[in-house]
């Protein structure tokens, strides 16, 4: 079985591309509220998971509630299972759901546990994500200008803000004409509609930026207190192929981490949080390795 990808929210699953793409699970320990969702509840569930997968990589929005991070991480510290990667995030909502799904068509390749996991970070670069909105007056994600709070205020105004991979924010108007940096490479459209018309990012935004294709998704629950009003559309542009997507993680380079030995590509385990020692002081085998071994001394640079 492939290697699990877990959310916080069934709003973070979008429909499958394909026949082979699994789905995500959706962590009821995440959804529920602890009062009625047990800790033991919550053992059972990751505890299965694992069991059926080997592997976890569990996302969780950096703006969830802190209640939230504190329970995955009791989960994974009572379980004491390092098969649990805790992968958080800035993204906006959509754009953490078409990462989500990034992983999940990624989790049938030949990619380890740990190199999975880690991706997370390199795609979240390749996301453009970001809202139409109809105020900013509130918005704390994104940096806003004085003129355009003020602004915020007049009727009808709106504004495209772009959260990743650059925040960016522009007027939009009618005898203006309002561009956003838009990625460099082939994407695909996502948008999802609250309490505006879909016409600019349809219409405006998508040729602008080239992109392969447009389509409809539900607005996820949380999108309206992410950025702050209820008048938006938020949108997602990003590698639809897989092959690409494939070529793209394969061609960073993989280390092994130093304490608990999985694969990984970037500075820092996303299982054991180990960050990556300089090249002079990493260890040949895995620190973990030489205590289960009964090593009396570890390698120079290992902790």
């Amino acid at each position: 079985m492939p290697t699990a990808i877990a959310v916080t929210g069934p709003d973070l699953v979008l429909p499958s591309p394909d026949r082979h793409t699994p789905s995500a699970a959706v962590l009821q320990s995440a959804v529920q509220s602890p009062r009625t969702y047990s800790l033991d509840k919550a053992l059972t569930e990751m505890h299965t998971l694992i069991e059926h997968h080997g592997y976890v990589v569990a996302l969780c929005p950096a703006s969830a509630p802190a209640s939230v991070a504190q329970r995955l991480h009791a989960v994974r510290s009572v379980l004491e299972s390092d098969r649990i990667a805790i992968v958080r995030s800035d993204l906006p909502p959509l754009g953490l759901a078409v990462l989500a799904l990034q992983l999940r068509q990624l989790s049938i390749c030949d990619f380890s546990p740990g190199v999975l996991a880690s991706a997370a970070r390199l795609l979240s670069h390749y996301i453009y994500a970001g809202a139409l909105l109809g105020s900013v007056a509130k918005l704390d994600r994104v940096p806003v200008t004085l003129q355009s709070h003020a602004r915020s205020w007049v009727p009808g105004a709106q504004f495209a803000v772009l959260a990743t991979p650059r925040p960016d924010l522009v007027k939009v108007s009618a005898d203006a004409d309002a561009q956003l940096p838009g990625p460099g490479f082939t994407t695909r459209l996502l948008y999802a509609t609250g309490r505006l018309a879909p016409a600019w990012v349809t219409e405006t935004l998508a040729p602008a930026w080239h992109v392969q294709g447009v389509t409809e998704a539900r607005l996820p629950s949380d999108s309206e207190r992410w950025w702050a009003t209820g008048k938006l559309v938020e949108f997602a542009a990003a590698i639809p192929d897989i092959s690409v997507l494939y070529q793209l993680v394969s061609s960073v380079r993989r280390d092994d981490c130093h304490w608990c030995g999985l694969e990984l590509i970037g500075d820092r385990c996303a299982f054991c949080a180990a960050p990556l020692p300089p090249p002079s002081d990493r260890p040949s085998p895995p620190v973990r390795a030489l205590i289960s071994r009964g090593a009396t001394a570890l390698p120079r640079g290992a902790t």
